[in-house]
C-alpha cells in the first residue's frame, strides 16, 4: 500500500510539472530594432526572428518556462518578453567559409514592471558540412543557441547578463 502511494504521488508531481511552468509571453516573429544593424538581404530572404521565437519555445520547458506566442505583446499584465534582433552579420560562404553572427537584446517584464534585460550574441562558421550550407541556413545555427541561452537565463533571469559570445 506504501508503494502504491508513493508511486502515484510521484506520477502526480511529474504530471504537475507542465502545469506549474511560467507562462511567458513573446512575440512571434521576434522583430528587427529600429536601430539594428541588419542588411536587408538578410530581413528579407531569411527568417531570423521566426527561428528565434520557434528555438526559445522549444527549450524554454526544459528549464521550466512555457513560451505564448503573440502578434502584440500584452504589456500591463503577466510575464512578458521583449525580445528584438538587434545585430545580423553574414560575411562569407560556402566556399570562402562562413562567418556569421547574431544579437538579441530583450527585457523581461513582471505586470508592467521591469525585472531584468539581457544581451545575448552567437557567431558561427556553420559546424560540419559548412560548405554545404547557405548563409541564412548558418544564421539561423546562431539564432537556435540564442534561443537555448534565452531559455536558460529565463529560469533565472539576472538584470543585465551578456550571454553566448559576449
Amino acid at each position: 500500500m506504501r508503494h502504491s502511494l508513493r508511486a502515484a504521488v510521484a506520477a502526480l508531481s511529474c504530471c504537475a510539472t507542465p502545469v506549474l511552468a511560467a507562462e511567458i509571453h513573446v512575440q512571434d516573429p521576434v522583430p528587427y530594432a529600429a536601430s539594428s544593424y541588419i542588411a536587408e538581404n538578410i530581413k528579407t530572404e531569411c527568417r531570423i526572428g521566426a527561428q528565434l521565437a520557434s528555438a526559445l519555445g522549444k527549450d524554454a520547458p526544459r528549464h521550466g518556462n512555457t513560451i505564448v506566442f503573440d502578434t502584440a505583446l500584452p504589456t500591463d499584465h503577466g510575464r512578458v518578453l521583449q525580445l528584438e534582433l538587434v545585430e545580423a552579420q553574414s560575411a562569407g560562404n560556402a566556399f570562402s567559409g562562413h562567418f556569421k553572427s547574431a544579437t538579441a537584446r530583450g527585457v523581461l517584464f513582471q505586470d508592467g514592471k521591469q525585472i531584468a534585460s539581457v544581451t545575448a550574441r552567437r557567431t558561427s562558421r556553420g559546424g560540419a558540412f559548412a560548405g554545404f550550407k547557405g548563409s541564412c541556413d548558418v544564421l539561423e545555427r546562431t539564432v537556435n543557441a540564442i534561443g537555448s541561452d534565452l531559455a536558460q537565463w529565463l529560469a533565472n533571469p539576472v538584470d543585465g547578463a551578456k550571454l553566448g559570445d559576449l
